[in-house]
């Protein structure tokens, strides 16, 4: 059972005032906030921490400037408790460039890196697996680093939460869940929509410990706190903990719905002002007394005037800076000329990138359901865990959502995790965490930090999966900015692009299709190498007509070019490798060779990636076009069970010679 913590603990004077300074930093940057949203100067929304002052003010003086703090929509409390300059906060406020995110990110993607601030976070609950991935990452260096993840009532009903605490529990990882337990989500009471009286009781499904605390109470949020973190620097694990309070405000300041609270619970509420609290204590602490609060508060003022001014004179960002934010430098590298005679089969292609870069880089770990002992249902991490341990190559819970969002974590404070996807129609589970948190990390931060992490698996039909584990989902992937799309077609390429993947500073979903694991072999060097992101690469050279085809497509398109050769039809194949980003200039120079162009993929035809391609020749090829642009795909319909069925759904050799011979 969760135990409720005792109040009256006592406390240092020189501690007591720096709470009271951090609340009242708190408490005066949302005063100011609030105005200069009223007057048009801070424009969005902003979601204000007025009455929560305590909790993030006592959690973080337990914290060293190397621990990490996770944070959500109603963030600044936590930013400006973890030591965040308060003219960098309210310039990201105004969207000015001399803001923390260089104004792409605004009040509620605030993050510093230097500080031990992952960002706080638009998403409800996402907090948890990042954080759990940034102190998977301090477990993996052996550092005593803590982490501390704050969220609201509203997020512990969501799946993600309970997915974190039970594989933090099971890794045993140095973390404090922190819910700030403020009675409503949005304009729902807690009671109404959660299941326990208290929040902390679900500590116990996970063996780990639950602690209710006043949370308007900064002292004892400091005790219970510090306690927490002295159990998880000593390699005790996880603790849950919620903080009873109240937010005075609505949701959030663009808010204008009904508030149901009542006048007497705000007023029950409001008398227990976390600051006034201290202020009380401190007036009577040794040593302090009035003179020194108002001290304080005048200079908290004076802060926060030099920090509003801050803002209001910093420049605007440009759209130059803003394209530039998205990714990072894609890094040299130069394809090997000869790949020698060396034969390896699909499967121990990706095997040998993965042992290589590991025993290269330390910091590259590999994560994921069934990838230790077993190697995987395709066996790609066979033999890893045997040469690198359980700690680098991780079996995780059936989770989808939170070992990527651990992944994510663990990149952003500068790890290389390798997230498999065990059939990658699950991927559908970790949309967020690639699409929200993933994808944008970068861009919000004003294009600073980096996120180097892969996640990759199998996809597409041909071995009889069905209609759930059977997709071909690249465009839902290559629609994403900030993403890398990687999809290779022969041994050769798979070693060389995972290797390119796992070093590239974005995320890469690298995609790796079953037939190909079945019986694909090549020739592959056996030294490591890396094939540069976003090259294509032409397999077979022609003058009548271009074929872009795409994984199991590239071997169909390569077989129908033999045939046709026979009726003297020229084909080029090209195989753009990299779907995003997407080799535009070496398609266009074959089209303009060729004059035709035919694109082949497994996925569906309506919305597919094909149609990027053919959208791209028309803007900028069109000229040289003698003929219609033809796609082949499959057709609108899941991947049937039946065999034959199957067969019909994705396009063949025949198909893709078809669709070459309709452009003569």
């Amino acid at each position: 059972m969760a135990r409720t913590a005792a109040a009256e603990t006592a406390i240092a004077p020189k501690a007591l005032e720096e709470l009271y300074t951090t609340m009242c930093r708190i408490r005066g940057f949302e005063e100011w906030t609030s105005e200069l949203f009223q007057s048009g100067m801070v424009k969005g929304t902003a979601h204000s921490y007025i009455g929560q002052e305590a909790i993030a003010a006592g959690a973080c003086l337990n914290l060293r400037q190397d621990d990490y703090i996770g944070s959500n929509h109603r963030g600044h409390g936590h930013c400006i408790a973890k030591g965040a300059d308060l003219q960098r906060m309210m310039a990201e406020l105004m969207g000015r460039q001399t803001g923390y995110c260089r104004g792409l990110g605004g009040s509620m993607h605030i993050a510093d890196l230097n500080l031990g601030i992952l960002g706080a976070n638009g998403i409800v609950a996402a907090t948890m697996p990042l954080g759990s991935g940034a102190a998977l990452a301090a477990k993996l260096k052996g550092s005593d680093q803590v982490v501390v993840a704050f969220f609201g009532d509203g997020a512990t009903n969501q799946g993600i939460f309970h997915e974190s605490l039970n594989l933090a529990s099971v890794w045993d990882l140095p973390i404090i869940f922190i819910c700030e337990n403020n009675q409503y989500a949005l304009t729902t009471s807690y009671l109404k929509s959660t299941a326990v009286e208290r929040i902390s009781d679900r500590a116990a499904s996970y063996s780990i410990p639950g602690i209710t605390v006043d949370g308007n109470d900064a002292v004892e949020v400091y005790r219970v706190i510090g306690e927490a973190v002295d159990r998880a620097r000593a390699g005790k694990g996880p603790t849950l903990v919620e903080a009873l309070t109240w937010r005075w405000g609505q949701h959030s300041m663009r808010a204008n719905l009904a508030d149901p609270r009542t006048d007497e619970e705000m007023e029950s509420w409001m008398a227990k002002d976390p600051i006034k609290r201290v202020e009380r204590r401190l007036a009577s602490a040794k040593g302090v007394g009035r003179k020194r609060i108002k001290e304080i508060q005048e200079q908290v003022s004076s802060e926060l005037d030099a920090a509003v001014e801050f803002g209001k004179e910093g420049p605007e960002p440009t759209e130059e800076m803003m394209l530039a934010s998205v990714y990072a430098p894609h890094k040299d590298h130069e394809e090997p000329s000869d790949p020698g005679t060396r034969e390896l089969n699909f499967i121990e292609a990706l095997n040998e990138a993965m042992r290589q870069e590991m025993e290269r880089d330390p910091s590259v770990f590999i994560l994921g359901e069934d990838v230790g002992a077993t190697g995987g249902i395709f066996q790609a991490t066979k033999g890893l865990m045997d040469q690198f341990s359980a700690d680098r190559v991780r079996d995780t819970p059936i989770s989808e959502a939170t070992f990527c969002g651990v992944g994510v974590g663990a990149a952003i404070v500068g790890m290389r995790p390798i997230v498999e996807v065990q059939i990658f129609d699950f991927v559908a589970l970790m949309m967020d965490m690639i699409v929200n948190q993933a994808a944008k990390f970068r861009y919000m931060l004003g294009g600073k930090d980096t996120v180097p992490l892969v996640i990759r698996g199998p996809q597409g039909g041909g071995i009889r999966l069905a209609a759930q584990h059977s997709q071909s989902l690249e465009a839902w992937f290559t629609h994403i900015p900030g993403l890398v799309v990687i999809a290779p077609s022969t041994p050769f390429d798979a070693k060389g692009l995972l290797t390119a993947a796992i070093r590239d500073d974005n995320p890469v979903i690298f995609l790796e299709h079953k037939l190909l694991y079945l019986g694909s072999t090549g020739p592959v060097p056996e030294d490591p190498y890396a094939i540069p992101i976003g090259k294509a690469d032409v397999k077979r050279e022609g003058k009548d007509v271009t074929v872009v085809a795409t994984q199991m497509m590239v071997q169909r398109a390569l077989a129908a070019a033999t045939q046709l050769e026979r009726d003297g039809i020229s084909v080029e194949v090209i195989d753009p490798r990299t779907l995003r980003p997407l080799d535009e200039e070496t398609i266009i120079d074959s089209v303009s060779k060729t004059h035709r162009l035919v694109i082949a993929h497994e996925a569906w035809k309506k919305g597919g990636f094909g149609a990027e391609v053919a959208a791209t020749v028309q803007e900028k090829a069109f000229d040289e076009l003698d003929a219609p642009i033809v796609r082949v795909g499959a057709p609108d319909v899941p991947m049937p069970f039946n065999d034959s069925l199957e067969r019909a759904v994705i396009p063949s050799q025949a198909r893709i010679e078809e669709a070459i011979r309709s452009l003569f």
